[in-house]
């Protein structure tokens, strides 16, 4: 996989503003949380990586590896700039979102721990779904006089694949 683009700060999940000051965001669960502007990169890099620690990523996703775990994260981020009324009310939003995020996270662990056949069985009928529309891909192009796939193609392969226990 390749790494992870940084920006013009230099570390993950931090911008840099027309302004000179830098802002913290984190991708989760589809949102993309604003976690708060900081005056230096290595401060908004600080409040990332103890947002990365509550949504338990790994550690290369990390800007500091060298911290070890949430509290020393927490610890050592410091508070966002809460200038306005309006930034105050931001930051409390970005932390009911954190927290609800967090939660759902953690539903999602326990519903896989409680039931895994539920899960698995939905993830193989994700795969038979994949493979039926690549199916379908592969006979089109079959058809098409005007394919661009060569004759040594490996996608005409799943034309050609065995559909008996797939399909089922």
């Amino acid at each position: 996989m390749p790494p992870c683009r940084r920006g013009a700060s230099g570390f993950r999940g931090v911008r840099v503003h027309p302004s000179g000051r830098f802002t913290a965001e984190i991708r989760a669960g589809g949102f993309r949380l604003t976690l708060g502007t900081y005056n230096t990169p290595e401060e908004a890099a600080r409040a990332y990586d103890a947002a990365a620690w509550r949504f338990r990523r790994p550690g290369h996703d990390m800007n500091f590896p060298d911290v070890e775990s949430l509290e020393e994260a927490e610890f050592l981020a410091p508070p966002p700039c809460l200038v306005t009324d309006e930034d105050r009310h931001r930051h409390r939003q970005v932390q009911r979102r954190i927290a609800i995020a967090e939660r759902d996270e953690q539903l999602m662990r326990q519903w896989r721990a409680r039931s895994p056949d539920a899960f698995f069985a939905n993830l193989r009928a994700q795969r038979r779904s994949n493979r039926r529309h690549r199916r379908a891909v592969a006979a089109f192009e079959l058809e098409n006089s005007n394919t661009t796939w060569t004759e040594n193609d490996p996608r005409w392969d799943d034309l050609w694949t065995e559909t008996t226990s797939d399909d089922e």
